[in-house]
C-alpha cells in the first residue's frame, strides 16, 4: 500500500521588474523595484450614465433605510426614557403621600389625593 502526497505546486511568484540593488558578488538582493506597468486607459473606469444612476438610488435606498432605523432605535430610546420618569414621579409622589399619611389621618390624605388628581386633570 503505498500513500502517494501531492504537495500543492507552489510556483514562484514572477519576478517584477530588476532588483533595486545588487550584491558585489552577484547575487541579487533587496526588495523588488517597481510593480509592472500596466498600459495607461483613461476610460477604463467611466461607467455608463445609468450604471450610476442605478448605483445613486441604491446608495439613496441604503441610506434612507439606516435613517429609519436610526429613528426607530431613537424613539424606543426615548420611550425607555419617558417610562423611567413617569416611575420616579410614581414613586417620588407615593413618598410624598406616605410622609403625609404619617402626620395626618388615611382618610383625609385620600382625600387630598383625590383633589390633587382632579386638579391635575384640570390644570393638563
Amino acid at each position: 500500500m503505498s500513500t502517494a502526497t501531492t504537495a500543492p505546486s507552489t510556483a514562484p511568484a514572477p519576478v517584477k521588474g530588476m532588483r533595486k540593488n545588487a550584491n558585489v558578488s552577484g547575487v541579487p538582493a533587496g526588495k523588488n523595484w517597481h510593480d509592472a506597468r500596466k498600459p495607461f486607459r483613461p476610460a477604463a473606469g467611466m461607467t455608463s450614465f445609468a450604471k450610476r444612476q442605478e448605483l445613486r438610488k441604491q446608495h439613496e435606498a441604503i441610506k434612507e433605510h439606516e435613517k429609519e432605523l436610526k429613528e426607530e432605535k431613537e424613539a424606543e430610546r426615548q420611550a425607555h426614557i419617558q417610562r423611567i420618569k413617569e416611575r420616579r414621579a410614581a414613586k417620588e409622589e407615593k413618598e410624598r403621600y406616605d410622609k403625609m399619611a404619617e402626620k395626618m389621618h388615611h382618610k383625609r390624605v385620600e382625600r387630598l389625593k383625590r383633589k390633587e388628581k382632579r386638579n391635575k386633570l384640570l390644570n393638563s
